[in-house]
């Protein structure tokens, strides 16, 4: 296998070259942002992603500083609880589900490739405009940001982890393939606050058209301060602007519609006013692809599988995504044949994900709270039965692929 060029630093991206490292596979990483800087807010990796965190000897890294995460744990808009599961080694996993910040997460991935496959491994400021196959190598296009200068690279294989907004994407997808919005917008923050609940809790609380979710992205300090990442969602009638992890906007958008959401085991006002800065990022997905590109070409990540942030799975699918590439193509000595695997074990997978999570996945227990007790209750059994919460839970993370006996189950060397 020759060059294999990755388009994309971003968690995806880096944990593919350091996954097609680990098999002897040659990648270089091109990203078009001239430094990686930790951009963005929390993030919350379930424990199949863990476990291939573990397998690229990352996992002490990752935890130095981070949570694991110990039960997930769903209210009404009343604050009264729903249902809660234990999380991680708690819920019987070989691997931690572990909350951190997206951009710590990010650096330590670059930090890594860096180390392993050499400083020149990662090519910053460099933007992919076009690409194509020919004579049995891809061309890419890539325009240096500082010299505005477009130069040509070949390359024996094409991995486009360039994000929702994709490039590569652009060149294999039909032309109807547009961003979909969902009508609802999520306000992101980190604040300084005092542990809530165990400490190691992720909480969500409402419902579809008003939802608050938290959960703490580092250890408590002497004092019981812990960073608690938080996102608030509401819907919207306006059309979003573009998505991205840097525009900032004053918490008034939304805040007066959480202000009575003060609860004994949690203020959220104060989380909201407690944020040095929040971000607005539209709730958006785009459909499931009948294909990532065939040929010598294909995407990982949010490039093939854009999803709502609902189930922790954006990241974590994107990891997984990794380690089925270059397992793949470790495989095939044919690295057409190596995409096309790739492809069959992730494409409709991960399009089930999107389907599930456009109707909200685990988190529809709030909806059916809300739909069938909005103005709380005094016991959950009455409204929803366990068994019911139960195979809700166990359904999404059958279909999602972290069931426990899923993610514990022995897998071959390599």
């Amino acid at each position: 296998m020759g060059q294999i060029l990755i388009a994309g630093g971003g968690i995806g991206g880096l944990a593919a070259a350091l996954a097609l490292h680990r098999q002897g596979v040659p990648c270089r990483v091109v990203e078009s942002a001239r430094e990686v800087r930790p951009l963005g807010v929390g993030i919350n990796l379930l424990p199949s992603a863990v476990r291939v965190m573990a397998g690229l000897g990352l996992l002490d890294r990752l935890l130095a500083g981070a949570v694991e995460t110990g039960e997930l744990v769903f209210f009404n808009r009343h604050g009264q609880r729903i249902w809660r599961e234990p999380r991680g080694r708690a819920a019987g996993y070989d691997y931690p589900q572990v909350s951190c910040h997206r951009g710590a997460l990010q650096l330590l991935l670059l930090e890594a490739v860096r180390e392993r496959l050499g400083d020149d491994a990662v090519l910053t400021g460099h933007a992919l405009t076009g690409c194509s196959e020919r004579d049995g190598r891809v061309e890419v296009e890539l325009q240096d940001r500082a010299r505005r200068a477009v130069h040509t690279q070949a390359a024996d294989l094409l991995i486009g982890a360039d994000g929702i907004h994709s490039v590569v994407r652009r060149g294999i997808a039909p032309a109807d393939d547009a961003v979909r919005y969902a009508g609802r917008m999520l306000w992101r923050a980190t604040t300084r606050a005092p542990s809530f609940l165990t400490g190691a809790s992720m909480i969500m609380a409402g419902h579809q058209d008003q939802k608050f979710v938290c959960y703490p992205i580092t250890p408590p300090d002497p004092t019981g301060l812990q960073t608690i990442n938080w996102i608030a969602e509401l819907p919207v009638a306006e059309t979003p602007a573009p998505q991205d992890w840097s525009r900032v906007v004053d918490s008034s958008a939304f805040r007066e519609r959480f202000a009575g959401w003060r609860f004994d085991w949690l203020d959220v006002p104060r989380l909201i006013d407690g944020a040095a800065h929040v971000y607005e990022y539209p709730l958006a997905d785009r459909d499931p692809l009948a294909s990532w590109g065939g040929g010598r070409i294909t995407l990982l990540g949010d490039a093939a599988h854009p999803m709502y942030p609902v189930g922790s799975n954006g990241a974590s699918q994107a990891i997984l995504d990794a380690e089925a590439l270059a397992g793949a193509i470790a495989a095939n000595r044919d690295p057409v044949a190596a995409l096309a695997t790739y492809e069959d074990e992730r494409r409709d997978a991960t399009g089930r994900i999107i389907l599930a999570n456009r109707g909200n996945g685990p988190e529809q227990v709030m909806q059916l709270a809300e739909e069938r007790a909005p103005d709380g209750f005094d016991d959950i059994e009455t409204v929803i039965r366990h068994a019911e919460l139960q195979e809700i839970a166990d359904r999404y993370k059958r279909l999602a692929g972290f069931a426990p006996q899923q993610v514990n189950a022995p897998r071959p060397p390599g």
